[in-house]
């Protein structure tokens, strides 16, 4: 047998020459220690084949494209005569992947990077990019502040050639921020510097917003913050000249030292626009907001710009450079703007596209687009075309893309993506509210009906004051001008006394028909008319109910009476919430007018008003404040035929008190209370017992309410970023009050009875709620107390409701 010469031998990675620098013919190639890898993958890898001249360089690239193929960690080649035997090991297999010690980085992140290399499970373990994977992990932990934390990559040997791979992680904790110094700031103070930062040393307890470990993303953030506070007041020629981070040798602290160079300040000379403005010049000049002398502003610039950008972007030109260039005249510490303009080309939207809405039809999308086909691009069209799509409550999310189309410089495609929301279904309920007691319901309840856009519900509802079943429907598009139609019908039983309002039953029915029309894009006029029919028993002999009953003809111990009334309503409503369903700014307001017509059988008006603003504290909209209000008033009109003025129904009065109009007090019971009449031997008023007025705890309603409430929505605690837009947290103020305009009835002494008919008797509460839109149904929690109550006034610290849908 020939001696076998090594000709070529790897060292772990790489390779080296041997010896045997010769050319001869392959005769035959042959391997030894293959497992995992077939012999025909082998060959295919390798540029050599039986029948080739082979030299040296010949075997250094067949090694490499061994090496290459990513299987193997080691290899030699020998020459056997004129046969080439190479011998390889193997990389092993990689059997499994475990973590232990990770807090700050989620396991789904994790396999995620790891995929993206090439680790994962059933493929080879390269030793090299582990190591590469350990320093971006290190770098990511120095990059928060973790400066002792490690991670180590364990690789155990299993049979058949096959690894167990773990990564244990030592996070250690993040270094704080014990000094932040600055060098070279003459105009503004080391203090007022430090209060523009994020990254704080020394964090009071009530500042949640600063954070005093460090963060390298953090500080630059905070850098960028620092230049435009020069910027912004005038000192165009600002330079940061060194940013030095120092860890203390325990690695639990750093030191920030920032050399900054202010320059000098400057006004603004003069502001020229330059470049095509495509006919716009007057337009587009009258966005100039700056004046000669003003101190320059960087953040007054940047609006400039972006408000040329914006009025180009509405006419069809999607993408505009816009550049402000400085002309210094350094002698007198002015600058000249030049903003040059370059518009480009203008653009057509070629197609727009919806997806995301397996339920919801594309027509009901496309009827809610205020760009067109066809047509110049217009930005703020595409951007009012989403918000119509957020306010219609039928999506959770809605986002848009403006799409270059491939081979055209002229044209784009607008894609909207939407996530839908639960807007109804098909449902049989169980429920339970402090408010309501256990509840049941059934039927359809759909706010996108079929994927329509239209309203239809068929719904039986039954809990522990009220019985009820309805039938409506509404399309809000029953034209393509947008006119909507809609009906209902119903049959209600309520139980006063089980919803804390003083006794009485009314079963009623009804029917109202709808129609409606857009003013513009933001204010809705409704129109309505309606019937309901109204029996009332079993009241109670108080002072209000006697009073109705005296002036439409009924006798005092008449139990039962029956009452028919005809309406004619009208409604405004006015919204530009950024979207329907938990919005976090905008505006949403409503103002309705409801009236009986002439000769109903109680002749009676109720007008309400009713505002809701968010204001967003942030740029990502995380807290927001609401400001809720709420006014209305109802009152009779013209005379009975025994001459009495009419007086609103009492089963028409107004209420407050529980979690959807004053949280911290039981529903209904905040307000005017029943006053009792006759039957006392002595005391209260009137003196007599045939005109006795005895004061109770029971809540009788008025016809006038006024609420309003502050509230700071916050981002939920320990909420994932799934289910971030279905829970809202919030804390809150609450406060109103109700009151009668109509029942005068107080003591000798001018004092209300039992806080009756009052409006200065203000309630307030004060709590934190938590609602969540979830595949069960809405839940809603409160929690409440009173800051201000009074005699008869009953609290409830804790209210909830949970409906679920099976």
């Amino acid at each position: 047998m020939a001696m076998k010469k090594l000709l070529v031998a790897s060292l772990l990675l790489g390779s080296s020459v041997a010896q045997s620098a010769e050319q001869f013919v392959v005769d035959d190639i042959r391997f030894e220690g293959l497992q995992r890898v077939t012999l025909g993958a082998a060959l295919l890898k390798m540029p050599v084949r039986v029948g080739d001249d082979v030299d040296e360089r010949d075997v250094s690239e067949m090694i490499q494209a061994l090496f290459a193929s990513g299987n193997f960690e080691d290899i030699k080649v020998y020459r056997d005569g004129n046969a080439l035997l190479i011998k390889v090991l193997e990389r092993p297999t990689i059997a499994n992947i475990t973590f232990s010690g990770n807090k700050a980085i989620k396991e789904e992140q994790l396999k995620e990077n790891l995929d993206a290399s090439r680790i994962s499970i059933g493929e080879a373990l390269d030793r090299t990019t582990l190591s590469k994977i350990e320093k971006g992990l290190e770098d990511f932990y120095y990059s928060v502040g973790k400066y002792n934390a490690t991670v180590k990559a364990v690789v155990t040997p299993l049979p058949r050639n096959r690894a167990d791979l773990k990564f244990v992680f030592t996070e250690g904790v993040s270094a704080k921020i014990q000094q932040i110094n600055f060098i070279g700031n003459e105009v503004f103070s080391d203090d007022d510097l430090r209060d523009k930062f994020n990254l704080q040393a020394e964090v009071p307890w009530w500042n949640f917003l600063a954070d005093e470990k460090y963060q390298k993303q953090v500080l630059a953030g905070d850098l960028e913050t620092l230049r435009s506070q020069y910027l912004n007041n005038g000192y165009l020629k600002y330079k940061l000249d060194a940013t030095q981070v120092a860890i203390s040798p325990d690695k639990k602290g750093v030191y920030i030292t920032l050399k900054v160079n202010e320059g000098e300040q400057y006004s603004v000379k003069d502001v020229r626009l330059r470049g095509e403005l495509v006919g716009k010049s007057d337009e587009l000049n009258s966005l100039v907001t700056i004046d000669t002398g003003d101190i320059y502003n960087g953040a007054r610039v940047t609006a400039l710009e972006e408000g040329v950008k914006r009025k180009l972007g509405e006419l069809g030109y999607a993408y505009p450079q816009v550049t402000t260039i400085p002309e210094f005249d350094d002698e007198n510490q002015q600058v000249s703007l030049i903003v040059n303009v370059e518009p480009g080309k203008r653009i057509y939207v070629r197609n727009i596209s919806f997806s995301g809405n397996t339920s919801t039809k594309d027509e009901v999308l496309r009827r809610e687009m205020r760009q067109m086909e066809g047509s110049w691009l217009n930005s703020k069209s595409v951007e009012r075309g989403k918000e119509r799509l957020n306010r219609t409550g039928f999506f959770e999310t809605v986002d848009v893309q403006t799409v270059r189309v491939p081979g055209s410089d002229d044209q784009v495609d607008i894609k909207y993506n939407v996530k839908e929301a639960n807007a109804g279904n098909i449902n049989f309920g169980i429920g339970y509210g402090t408010e309501s007691g256990i509840s049941f319901q059934a039927g359809i309840q759909q706010d996108n009906f079929l994927g329509t856009g239209n309203r239809f519900g068929i719904n039986a509802m039954m809990n522990d004051y009220q019985k009820n079943v309805s039938l409506e429907y509404r399309d809000p598009y029953f034209t393509l001008d947008g006119i909507s139609l809609g009906g209902k019908v119903y049959y209600n039983e309520f139980e006063a006394s089980d919803a804390n309002i003083s006794d009485y039953t009314n079963q009623s029915y009804g029917t109202s028909l709808t129609w409606g029309f857009p003013f513009d894009e933001l204010n809705f006029f409704e129109f309505g008319l309606g019937y309901d029919h109204n029996k009332i028993s079993n009241t109670q002999e108080y002072y209000q109910i006697e009073k109705f009953k005296k002036i439409h003809g009924f006798n005092r111990g008449e139990n039962v009476i029956e009452l028919d009334d005809f309406d004619w309503s009208i409604s405004w409503t006015r919204n530009n919430l950024n979207r329907g369903y938990f919005p976090t700014a905008g505006n949403h307001q409503r103002a309705s007018y409801r009236m009986t017509i002439p000769g109903s059988d109680a002749q009676y008006f109720k007008a309400q008003y009713d505002v809701r603003q968010y204001f967003p504290l942030n740029e990502g909209h995380d807290f927001s404040l609401l400001l809720r209000g709420k006014l209305g008033y109802g009152n009779g009109y013209g005379t009975t035929d025994n001459g009495s003025d009419h007086l609103l129904p009492f089963y028409e009065n107004f209420y407050a008190g529980g979690f959807s109009t004053l949280r911290g007090f039981r529903s209904n019971t905040v307000g005017p209370k029943a006053v009792y009449v006759g039957g006392c031997e002595s005391g209260g008023a009137g003196g007599g017992n045939n005109n006795c007025a005895t004061g109770t705890d029971d809540a009788a309603g008025g016809n006038a309410v006024a609420l309003a409430s502050m509230e700071l929505i916050v981002p939920t605690p320990f909420a994932s970023e799934e289910v971030r837009n279905q829970i809202r947290t919030s804390v809150f103020v609450d406060a109103g009050t109700v009151w009668d305009t109509e029942y005068d009835l107080t003591e000798e002494d001018g004092r209300y009875l039992h806080d009756y008919s009052d409006p200065s008797l203000i309630r307030a509460s004060y709590g934190a709620a938590l609602q969540w839109m979830s595949p069960m149904g809405p839940l809603v929690f409160s929690i409440a107390r009173p800051i201000k109550k009074y005699d008869g006034d009953d609290e409830e610290f804790f209210t909830f409701t949970i409906g679920r849908t099976f």
